[in-house]
């Protein structure tokens, strides 16, 4: 639908996205192409023509929550076009098309094309099965991002797929194989965010580290490289990694781009070797533990979080005090927790010895506890020392204060002195550590 210039928009887009920051990238692909098409973007929780649920199935919870605001979306108008995206349609779309209100599933590919489907069933009112075997699908789908609000992060989508085929993980299911964004539509992208005032962006993808094997001319290393000579970008973060790519090479390489944000998600799983093994994943603790040894000897202060699945199919207690053990040692600056959820169609699901779900609550609680403890010693190191903040938003809570992140990626409250601080990044002296990270001041002249 295209509109005139000067006239108001007389169709409504919504959107709800539901996890990974990927996810969220491509909502926004999705968003603008509804721009350009000449619709109103309206927040979800108003009454509009087409909602676009933008799902995620790594979880039961996640295909539950998904449920949920398709349902929402139907209650607020049920005359509304409900488009079902992402993992959960692409891994159950008859399911997800038999819920009231839904019109049309994409999946994980062919998003690019979501505004001409919604006009198709504009025009003739018939349901649309878009998912394709994603096996199959062997490119990127480019959907380049041109318009950008705010003025601190951008996400920035480099890959897509996974071929590690951990056993407990729907998403190379969901995802399909590695497919890599070509270099130059990368640095494009990169270029249109220094331009648009963004200081920071954050390269995501399934499987970053994988990022090139496919196209075979170029590598997550060189990437970064290529990124850190864009004049106006000052910080790149790297999403979630797989241990194995932080080499000693790689390593030795990264240690002096001073644009790469000192922190690196590196996914564990489990800090015991039994359990490692059956959740097919390809490292030791004794590698896991040499990676953080040469990333902490090559580039001081780093912080290193990482997520723990807790009550995996065999977990006993030993091996559940093997990682808790394993965690201390590491002493990670952050730990995400989450029990694990079996899913239909990976190998864990059908694992002996499948772990209660009592167990796996207090396993979390006593992982959490240990993860605060962990959390919070590491930010108390930084109280009296100087740090960089990237101010995003006002503080939600205190009034007259912003809040924004170190490069570490630890939240910083100050007072704004009168300021507009959103996109500056400015010199805070750490004072004390507050309620949800740490709080400072302004350092003048």
């Amino acid at each position: 639908m295209n509109t005139d210039s000067n006239m108001v928009p007389t169709k409504r887009a919504a959107f709800y996205t539901l996890g990974c920051k990927t996810n969220q990238y491509d909502t926004e692909a999705m968003q603008e192409q509804f721009e350009k098409a000449g619709y109103q973007i309206v927040d979800f929780q108003e009454e509009s023509d087409v909602y676009v649920v933008n799902t995620c199935t790594v979880t039961n919870l996640g295909d539950r929550k998904s449920r949920q605001i398709i349902r929402k979306a139907h209650r607020s108008n049920p005359h509304g076009i409900i488009a079902v995206v992402g993992c959960y349609a692409q891994q159950a779309a008859e399911e997800v098309l038999s819920i009231e209100g839904v019109k049309l599933a994409v999946g994980t590919k062919n998003r690019s094309k979501i505004v001409e489907y919604v006009e198709m069933i504009e025009a003739t009112g018939d349901t649309i099965n878009a998912v394709e075997d994603i096996m199959k699908i062997q490119e990127f789908e480019d959907t380049p991002i041109s318009t950008f609000s705010g003025k601190t992060r951008g996400v920035l989508k480099i890959q897509e797929g996974c071929n590690q085929f951990c056993s407990y993980c729907i998403i190379p299911y969901a995802r399909g194989p590695i497919r890599s964004r070509q270099p130059v539509s990368v640095l494009e992208e990169v270029q249109r965010l220094a331009d648009n005032g963004f200081k920071e962006i954050v390269l995501t993808g399934i499987h970053i580290a994988s990022y090139g094997k496919d196209l075979q001319i170029t590598s997550l290393l060189e990437l970064l490289q290529d990124i850190h000579k864009v004049d106006g970008i000052q910080r790149i973060r790297l999403g979630s990694l797989e241990p194995n790519l932080l080499s000693k090479e790689f390593v030795s390489v990264i240690k002096d781009m001073n644009k790469v944000c000192r922190h690196y998600h590196i996914s564990m799983q489990s800090g015991c070797d039994a359990t490692l093994k059956r959740m097919h994943r390809r490292y030791t603790t004794d590698e896991f533990r040499e990676i953080v040894n040469g990333l902490r000897s090559a580039i001081p202060n780093v912080a290193i979080t990482t997520d723990v699945m807790v009550g995996f199919p065999g977990e006993t207690d030993d091996e559940f005090a093997q990682t808790l053990k394993f965690v201390e040692d590491i002493a990670f600056s952050k730990i995400h927790v989450f029990p694990y959820s079996p899913r239909k169609g990976t190998p864990a699901a059908s694992y002996e010895n499948q772990v209660s779900s009592i167990i796996k609550e207090k396993r979390s609680r006593e992982l959490i506890a240990l993860g605060n403890r962990l959390e919070q010693s590491f930010m108390e190191g930084f109280i009296g020392k100087q740090v960089e903040v990237l101010f995003e938003e006002e503080h939600p809570e205190w009034d007259g204060y912003y809040e924004g992140y170190t490069d570490e990626y630890i939240r910083v409250a100050v007072p704004d002195e009168g300021q507009q601080l959103e996109g500056m990044l400015l010199p805070i002296l750490i004072k004390e550590v507050g309620k949800n990270g740490l709080v400072g001041g302004i350092i003048n002249g």
